[in-house]
């Protein structure tokens, strides 16, 4: 860094006298360079610059504090927002005006006794433009004192409060159905269930405003490791992620969130657009909230608006490297507009501080939301009864055990009740047709169309009556006999629909079939009627006309 010689040689004769104004120091010459070789080695004297410290007004002595903490220097825009700013002002309205006796802000006044000056210093995104304190006059200065830590915010408003939204385990039954379906190729989903699929379970009526979707579901599972470069399952891995005990399969989640580099809360919010190449840290982010609701008290309902407001005082650049609020191009999806400058600090970084807590640290365990009506918002949080476990890595006590069965028809559809083992219910998936689910099951069929993908990818269906055998109450015999059958056989019977085309006698057909309408004519269903390839009805008409026969169409609309 600068040392204090250098950066008082920029400065004129005039802002020199106002140090010397203020430090109290004399000159003996009016040589420019006398004069900043004076104020050098008066202002580094032992004493002297604590003297100067300790008779700062408070806005001073809290910018100074900012900077000694910062190790001397700070962004210049992070800076003069938390501290104000300093007047631009050449020599002749400086001289006039006298700012250094009237400063407008914490800068100010440690800009006109030389305790602070800018200077462009390299930084990981290059030089960036700084306050510092020259680096022989930081050596002088006092110990900064150390801050006290208090909670950002509030405690929550008993209005605030009146509807609990605790937390759940579901996250891992929402995993094991993202395995299963990145495993299948979400076959037999649309994109409406499977958002539905991973939405998480509430209490009715209430809103959560970030459900969990299969992106975020998707991006947790990629950060404990468990997909390849495809986004398929690593077999071992998921195997051993499924068999855990829930205690240990959650604390594996959330400590793999904690520290996932890659998993990026920014661009998972809704309504927002990112364009450009620029980067963000979303750890960086991350460690500076867990930082801060460390200091939240346990037990405690606490006001998130409060915090958020609290955050943006206090700490407002959490996730901005040095306060930069310009290089990002965020636009609003509503609006188009872009969301570039410290102005819209809650349409973006706010709403990044909400996310978390209203999202991720939700979905994992670690927060209880409530809110001030059932379909109202959350506007309060607090630690749940698993958070103190989880945010240590452990394992929280008192979850549920995965102890329940299979509940299966004879018509091939199987009933998976929730607490059944995460990985008997991922491999009847695999072997499997998605049906639906409720707050209490998923519920799956056995179709010839999954028998034959389970079969593609290796599995038969002895591994199939073994699995139903030892997780179902009772296996209908003729089910396992239906199995048995078409492993042997294959499908032995299909229901399709189909057009048909009906002519007087067996010449006529002989002859449709020997003209160029042959090639859209299918399997004969006797001698006067024949399957009409898809879509091709119209063609077949327009041909039996042009060879002088008049035919009709009864084909339903839904055809």
């Amino acid at each position: 860094m600068l040392q204090l010689n250098q950066s008082l040689y920029s400065q004129d004769p005039g802002f020199l006298q106002i140090v010397a104004e203020l430090w109290g120091v004399s000159f003996d010459s009016p040589e420019v360079e006398s004069m900043r070789e004076v104020l050098a080695a008066t202002l580094l004297e032992p004493g002297r610059a604590a003297e100067m410290a300790e008779s700062l007004p408070p806005v001073g002595r809290e910018a100074l504090e900012d900077l000694l903490r910062s190790g001397g220097k700070l962004p210049w825009a992070l800076f003069i927002r938390r501290h104000g700013e300093v007047r631009e002002m050449g020599p002749g309205r400086r001289d006039r005006q006298r700012p250094h006796l009237n400063p407008v802000s914490g800068a100010e006044v440690l800009w006109y006794r030389a305790l602070v000056t800018r200077a462009f210093l390299d930084t990981p995104d290059g030089p960036q433009e700084h306050a510092c304190i020259p680096a022989d006059l930081l050596a002088v200065l006092p110990e900064p004192v150390p801050p006290q830590i208090e909670s950002l915010g509030r405690p929550a408003r008993p209005d605030e409060r009146a509807v609990t939204i605790p937390v759940t385990d579901r996250i891992l039954d929402h995993a094991c159905s993202m395995l299963a379906g990145l495993r299948t190729g979400f076959s037999g989903f649309s994109a409406e269930e499977l958002n539905e699929l991973f939405s998480s379970w509430k209490p009715s009526g209430t809103v959560v405003p970030y459900p969990l979707t299969p992106d975020a579901m998707q991006g947790l599972l990629d950060a404990i490791g468990l997909l390849d470069a495809n986004d398929i399952p690593i077999p071992d891995l998921t195997r051993h992620f499924l068999e855990l005990p829930r205690s240990r399969a959650l604390a594996h989640l959330v400590r793999a969130w904690t520290h996932s580099p890659d998993f990026n809360e920014l661009r998972l919010q809704p309504g927002l657009v990112f364009e450009g190449e620029w980067h963000n840290d979303p750890l960086r982010a991350r460690y500076a909230i867990l930082d801060l609701l460390v200091n939240v008290p346990a037990n405690t309902w606490w006001s998130l608006q409060a915090f958020v407001a609290d955050l943006k005082q206090s700490q407002p650049d959490f996730q901005r490297p040095a306060g930069d609020y310009d290089s990002w191009y965020i636009r609003s999806e509503a609006s188009g507009k872009h969301r570039r400058g410290f102005e819209h600090w809650d349409e973006v970084d706010g709403a990044l501080v909400r996310f978390l807590i209203t999202g991720p640290l939700h979905w994992l365990g670690v927060l209880d939301l409530a809110a001030p009506a059932p379909d109202a918002a959350p506007t309060a949080f607090r630690f749940s009864r698993w958070a103190e476990a989880l945010l240590a890595g452990a394992p929280p006590e008192g979850m549920d055990e995965e102890d329940e069965t299979f509940l299966i028809s004879s018509d091939a559809r199987i009933r998976v009740l929730r607490l059944v083992p995460r990985g008997a219910r991922y491999q009847l998936a695999r072997f499997s047709e998605w049906e639906s689910q409720d707050e209490q099951a998923y519920h799956y069929r056995l179709t010839p169309h999954s028998l034959e993908r389970a079969r593609d990818q290796g599995l038969r269906v002895v591994h199939l009556l073994a699995l139903l055998r030892r997780y179902a109450l009772a296996v209908p015999p003729s089910l396992t006999s239906a199995l048995e059958r078409w492993q042997e056989h294959g499908s032995e019977v299909r229901i399709e629909r189909v057009t048909i085309l009906r002519v007087k006698n067996p010449e006529m057909l002989q002859m449709l079939r020997s003209s160029r309408a042959g090639r859209f004519l299918g399997e004969p269903l006797g001698p006067t009627a024949i399957i009409v390839h898809e879509g091709a009805w119209e063609k077949v008409l327009t041909i039996l006309t042009e060879m002088g026969y008049l035919g009709e169409a009864t084909i339903e609309s839904s055809l």
